[in-house]
């Protein structure tokens, strides 16, 4: 059975809010099918959705946001840790990579993640308390 994705995991991955990725359904920029009265995304849908030209300029400027927040904002008393991890991958690299950090991600609060591929490189963006962000490096490395 093929891995669909949820709003909720979409969101994640971009860096758009659910309410977002409602107008862009409504748009038919964003396609799925409701199953159960949620929603539900394959692979294919999330593809050419990260491919449209609107998207991928929205996503350019989310992850480079994450980014630029981190630098500029400094927590008193909170380490904090960023990282970019570019990885070659093959779609089926790439689905389980984005699987991976999804799931992840549901276990952590306070920490942002955006996952794009381009057809031959994963980026993961990962920003967030540092002992979070280290975790989940540490499980990324150790499933290796």
């Amino acid at each position: 059975m093929e891995r669909t994705y949820t709003l909720n995991e979409i969101a994640m991955m971009s860096g758009f809010t659910t309410r977002t990725l409602r107008t862009y359904l409504n748009q038919g920029i964003l396609n799925g099918k409701k199953n159960s009265g949620k929603w539900e995304f394959r692979t294919e849908d999330i593809e050419k959705f990260f491919a449209d030209p609107y998207v991928k300029e929205g996503l350019r400027i989310k992850r480079t946001g994450i980014v630029f927040d981190f630098l500029a904002e400094r927590r008193k008393g909170e380490a904090r840790s960023c990282v970019i991890l570019d990885v070659p991958a093959s779609l089926k690299e790439g689905n389980a990579l984005s699987e991976f950090f999804c799931k992840e991600m549901e276990q952590v609060s306070d920490t942002f993640f955006t996952f794009d591929w381009d057809g031959n490189e994963c980026r993961v963006i990962l920003c967030g308390a540092e002992d979070q962000v280290a975790k989940i490096m540490k499980a990324y490395y150790g499933r290796m």
